[in-house]
Order: structure tokens, then C-alpha cells, then sequence
């Protein structure tokens, strides 16, 4: 991968991230008028699934047997980096504060370096962890979790599981795509995985309110699919499949860090959108984000330049002579046609 093919996977992952930032200025109406976050994310998934399905076919262009290929990985994205992720920290929320159950959920890019580091035995280069480091002081500032006493051991539990959910997503996400277009991996996961949110809901697992009421929308009064609608096709659709996509660009490790950028985004537009306050630190904690990221960054960028450094020491085609069929006939009991040595033009 080049570097224009990097920064322009970098690109696609920050357009996620701000995609992904949306969906809570725009799904905490709908949650101060009754509907509990397991009703509204899953029809929230369903939505973009459906909006992305008619991409996907087209992308698919009758390719069906991709999906074929691809069972394994589409079913790791519905049931895990969908479903899965989605309950536990559903399930984190209804015990512990908002804001230490997103901050354990975002450990995911430093459990992906703990995980290449376990599993390698290698340790990572210094940039990748002062990046981590900075990334993470950033990440609780922007966070700012309050001191609520003593923490419901369970609740933190539901939400290291969904960080190591969003772990998995991220390593689902950069896999090879087997043929399958990002919007089509993004389409499937989100429909399977809606209806085993649903599934999840109405057995009761977990609370599964959805009162039909006209809600506030900036400053509107509106029906309550209006901004389910808005989420569902940008939060979610656009968010998952360029997510993808940039991860598979990307890989798992520096997607995953930028990811991290939709906490930054998602403060933003509650300041901007709802009102809500954005304090020094959080401004702070956005900027050490960042500056994490760029350590990140570095270390792949460090890795395409050496890989540059050696292709380059290949010699060229113009270096060496093309093995190109001679005019002579074939040799009599003989399959083969000799070979002369030609001149490359260089063209």
C-alpha cells in the first residue's frame, strides 16, 4: 500500500468516525421520550441495513456466491462486531455511568496492540506505544467520567466484553474482503445482526421500550422516525461501510485508533447540535487523540517506506535481459521452445 492509498484510507476512517459521532445528538431525544437504547439501536441497524441492501447488489453485481465465500466473516460482523458489542454495552450502561462504560468500550485499539504483542511475541515499536499512551489520556479527558463510588463489577464486565467486541470488529473489518465489497459486508452484518438485536429485545434480555412520539430534533418538533431515519442512513449505514473500508485499507490497529475520533466528533456536535457544554479538557483530551493517532500513523508509514526501500533494491526489467521464444522450431522429440535473451525497450 502506497502512501496517497493510506492517507486516503485515513480519510475514509475520519468521515466514519464523524459519522459515527452523530447518531447521539440525535438519539438522546428519542431516549428522554421513553425509548430504551436496545429499541433504538436495533432499529437503528436495521435501518442502515436496509438502506445499504439495494448498494449492495448492485455492488455485488449477481456475484452472489461472494457472500458465499464470505459466510464466515459476515456472520463474525453480524453476531459480534453488530450484536454482540451492541448488548454489552447495553447491558454496561444500565449498571455503571455512560461515560466509563464508552471509556472501557474505546480500550479496544490498546487491546489490539496487547493482542499483536501477545500473540507475535514482538514488542511494538516505541511510537506505536507513546501513541496508546497519549491516546488514552486524550480519551478520558474527553470522556471526563464523574466518581460515582463503587462500580457495579458486573457492569464493567458487559463493558470490557463489547471493548473486546469492537476489538473484533475492527480485526473482522481489515480481513481480507474474499471478493465481497465493503457495502455488502456492511449490509449483511447490520440486517443479521438487527434481527438478533430484536430477537434479544422481545425475549426480554433486555429492556425493549419504543413509545411512537413526536420528539425535539434541534429545535423541532418532529415524528419519532425522523431522526431514527437520519441515524439509520448516515450513523449507521455511511458509518459502517466506510468504516470497513478504511480498515481494510488501513488494517485493524490504526483504523481502530482512529476510530477514536468519533468520541471527539460525537462532543462536537452535542455542543454544537444540543447544546450540551464542551470544556478545556475535553478540547484537550480531542487534541491528544489526534497527536496519538499521528504516532500510529507514523509507525505505518515508517513500514511502507522500508517496504519502499526494498522493492527498490530488485533490479529492475530494464537491469535484466526478457526470456522471449526464439524463432527456431521446435527440437524434434521435444516439447519445448528454445529461448533467446531479448532487450527490454523500456517502454
Amino acid at each position: 500500500m502506497t502512501r496517497s492509498s493510506t492517507t486516503f484510507g485515513m480519510l475514509i476512517a475520519v468521515v466514519a468516525a464523524a459519522s459515527f459521532g452523530l447518531s447521539g445528538a440525535l438519539i438522546k431525544p428519542l431516549l428522554e421520550a421513553g425509548w430504551s437504547p436496545a429499541a433504538a439501536v436495533t432499529l437503528r441497524v436495521l435501518v442502515g441495513g436496509a438502506v445499504l441492501a439495494p448498494f449492495a447488489i448492485v455492488a455485488l453485481k449477481g456475484r452472489w456466491i461472494a457472500l458465499w465465500y464470505a459466510r464466515t466473516r459476515i456472520l463474525l460482523m453480524a453476531l459480534i462486531g453488530v450484536s454482540a458489542t451492541q448488548f454489552a454495552y447495553f447491558a454496561a450502561v444500565e449498571r455503571i455511568p455512560v461515560g466509563i462504560a464508552i471509556l472501557l468500550e474505546y480500550l479496544a485499539p490498546l487491546l489490539l496492540v496487547a493482542f499483536a504483542w501477545a500473540t507475535t511475541r514482538r514488542m511494538p515499536k516505541a511510537v506505536v506505544l507513546i501513541g496508546s499512551v497519549i491516546a488514552l489520556g486524550g480519551l478520558i479527558l474527553v470522556v471526563s467520567p464523574e466518581g460515582s463510588g463503587a462500580l457495579d463489577p458486573l457492569g464493567v464486565i458487559f463493558a470490557l466484553c463489547a471493548a473486546v467486541g469492537a476489538a473484533v470488529y475492527y480485526v473482522v473489518a481489515a480481513r481480507s474482503s474474499e471478493g465481497l465489497p465493503a457495502v455488502a459486508l456492511a449490509a449483511a452484518g447490520l440486517l443479521i445482526g438487527g434481527l438478533l438485536l430484536g430477537f434479544i429485545g422481545l425475549v426480554g434480555l433486555v429492556p425493549f421500550d419504543m413509545p411512537m412520539v413526536d420528539v425535539a430534533v434541534l429545535g423541532h418538533v418532529a415524528p419519532w422516525w425522523v431522526p431514527l431515519l437520519i441515524v439509520g442512513v448516515v450513523s449507521t449505514g455511511i458509518a459502517y461501510s466506510t468504516s470497513i473500508m478504511a480498515s481494510e485499507m488501513l488494517g485493524s490497529r490504526l483504523a481502530s485508533f482512529v476510530g477514536l475520533l468519533e468520541v471527539v466528533t460525537a462532543a462536537l456536535y452535542a455542543w454544537l447540535l444540543i447544546s450540551e457544554n464542551l470544556s478545556l479538557p475535553q478540547l484537550i483530551g480531542g487534541a491528544l487523540i489526534l497527536v496519538g493517532i499521528g504516532f500510529v500513523r507514523s509507525e505505518r508509514t515508517e513500514h511502507i517506506a522500508d517496504f519502499t526501500i526494498e522493492a527498490e533494491a530488485f533490479p529492475s526489467d530494464d537491469d535484466e535481459p526478457i526470456l522471449a521464444p526464439a524463432s527456431a522450431p521446435l527440437e524434434p522429440g521435444t516439447d519445448t521452445v528454445p529461448l533467446r535473451p531479448v532487450q527490454s525497450s523500456g517502454g
